[in-house]
């Protein structure tokens, strides 16, 4: 075998390269271990010992948490380990509560899946699950504490990558439980709504609130005119679920369920992008042109992160864009044009953003008490609703958005995958417009899933620094440098680890789907006709009609509270 290292699996020589562990190497040779705990990007707890294997010695190891060795023997599916496994199912089971078909999470739920994968028919266990207790206070995720199972993948989750300390554990032995600070509500916690953890719980004690039954309703009422614009990111994050292969843009098929289902009318909120990147690539070269050097400007399209910036950074808000996120722009745009209709107007953004439910809410974007955006539904929300409808979306012809709001462009499109905000603000500030210098932008560094990224471009003989960040953590390291003297001009966050493509309201996938989602929107950004915001014809007529005079009034905004709940 030469100097190639090996271990035994199951009887099969494996060469160790580069793996950290077990799991990983069990994987690559084709065994699905069962884990609750186990996610490759946070880090590893080994706590519910479902990925146990064992030795040629007899003793039991955590695959998660044992490095692999060179020689070493184990195996992965005796009669021990599946007993062991299924005790271990049984005992969590005695703790769960088992309305599984009323779960949010039926059908997606680990431990459904495990119980059903280890046959387990009967448990031999008293029911000691406790009545339910839900924490509904946020307009973002419900929480039900009585499917927990103390994986405590949430935990890490807010902790580790997002930064945001919401949750922990509490208490000690039978009483743990996983909690805020006090048992508050989670509305009252540092909670940004970024919906991070309800990506991760494998059993449905955190999940998206749902918000489809007020939809149902107002699609339901003659008397209601009903708009809906749908997010870019979602057009590349349903697919998987309704037939379709991953990253594949299902925009015209989104139209077409969403018409069968009632909506009067159908937009794209890359058009609300458009406009958001001619007003923010307008501030940035107005601070360029002033010669603001203290700090960069900070993107605003993210609410999470903007969440995020008032409670734990709130001296840094006069440096974030005033600019409204495209789907508040694109809103206060359909809101204005609905106001001549004879039936009430009920505006529905679907979001793969749970945090996009709280920035509906705020005050700011209210006129009257009134929301611009009355719901927001997740593309999770948006699949249980065709499915409910009984549409077989695979099998649905494709149809166009509508107008007078139906011309986007690819800047707008991209504005899903982090980098995408900034490729777009390039793509407006660059002074090479050929397509060749489009083409050049992406492959300026503004392109990957890495959680930082950083590249410059030059605006007349000044050399423009940015940075791009994607997940809370990094965000706040990045902010901690610059306080510490690194120069930077624009800044772009996303809360979400890749961006808007792994929202909390999507489906989970992988880190290789999320990859293809991504690729997904650079491959419709490449079928529009109009890859730069500023040529957009739609803009203009905007700027010219509805926006005269109001552009500060619909397009930017100022938060006036920096402590209100959510």
């Amino acid at each position: 075998m030469g100097n190639k290292e090996y271990m035994i699996i199951d009887g099969i020589p494996v060469e160790i390269n580069g793996e950290k562990n077990l799991l990983e190497l069990i994987r690559k040779v084709g065994i699905k271990l069962p884990t609750f705990c186990y996610h490759s990007e946070l880090s590893v707890y080994g706590a519910c010992r479902m990925c146990m294997v064992e030795t040629e010695r007899g003793s039991l190891e955590a695959a998660c948490s044992t490095p692999p060795r060179a020689g070493m023997e184990i195996k992965t599916n005796t009669e021990r380990l599946r007993k062991y496994r299924k005790n271990i199912l049984e005992l969590l089971l005695a703790n769960h509560c088992r309305d599984c078909t009323t779960c949010n999470n039926n059908g997606k739920c680990k431990l459904q899946d495990l119980a059903m994968r280890f046959n387990i028919q009967n448990v031999r266990f008293p029911n000691t699950a406790a009545e339910p207790k839900v924490d509904d206070s946020s307009p973002s995720i419900t929480r039900d504490t009585n499917k927990c199972i103390l994986c405590g993948d949430c935990v890490r989750m807010c902790n580790e990558i997002q930064n945001v300390g919401a949750i922990d554990f509490a208490h000690r032995g039978s009483k743990m439980t996983i909690s805020t600070s006090f048992d508050a509500p989670i509305a009252q916690s540092p909670c940004v709504g970024c919906g991070q953890c309800a990506v991760v719980c494998p059993t449905g004690a955190i999940v998206v609130k749902d918000n489809t039954a007020e939809v149902w309703k107002a699609l339901d009422d003659k008397n209601t005119k009903v708009t809906v614009q749908i997010a870019p990111a979602v057009r590349v994050g349903l697919g998987k679920e309704l037939g379709l292969s991953d990253g594949e843009n299902a925009m015209g098929k989104i139209v077409a369920a969403l018409r069968r289902m009632g909506f009067d009318e159908i937009y794209d909120t890359s058009t609300g992008a458009d406009l958001t990147v001619l007003e923010e690539s307008n501030e940035l070269l107005k601070r360029l042109e002033e010669g603001k050097q203290d700090m960069p400007l900070f993107t605003s399209c993210c609410p999470a992160w903007v969440r995020y910036c008032e409670k734990n950074y709130p001296e840094l808000l006069p440096h974030v864009s005033t600019c409204r996120s495209p789907m508040q722009m694109f809103a206060a745009i359909i809101k204005e044009e609905s106001k001549n209709s004879s039936r009430k107007a009920v505006h529905v953004a679907v979001m793969p953003c749970t945090a996009k439910k709280f920035e509906a809410t705020r005050d700011e974007f209210k006129v009257n008490g009134i929301p611009n955006v009355d719901y927001v539904i997740t593309t999770q929300e948006l699949i249980q609703m065709i499915k409910e409808s009984g549409i077989v979306f695979s099998e649905l012809e494709p149809e166009s958005i509508d107008m007078p709001f139906g011309t986007m462009t690819g800047a707008g499109v991209i504005f899903g995958v982090t980098g995408g905000v900034t490729e777009a603000v390039l793509r407006r500030i660059a002074s090479d417009k050929s397509n060749t210098g489009l083409m050049s932008i992406a492959y300026k560094g503004v392109r990957g899933m890495e959680g930082v990224k950083e590249t410059t471009i030059m605006y007349g003989d000044r050399e423009v620094r940015i940075a791009i960040v994607s997940g809370l953590k990094n965000a706040s390291d990045l902010i901690e440098r610059i306080k510490e003297g690194e120069h930077y001009d624009f800044v772009e966050v996303m809360a979400c680890p890749g961006g808007c493509i792994n929202g909390g309201g999507q489906p989970f996938v992988p880190y290789e789907a999320r990859v293809m989602r991504g690729k997904g929107l650079y491959s419709a950004d490449k079928l529009c006709n109009i890859k730069r915001s500023e040529e957009n014809p739609l803009m203009m007529s905007l700027y010219n009609g509805i926006l005269k005079g109001r552009v500060h009034e619909l397009l930017h905004v100022e938060y006036a509270s920096k402590n209100q709940e959510g």
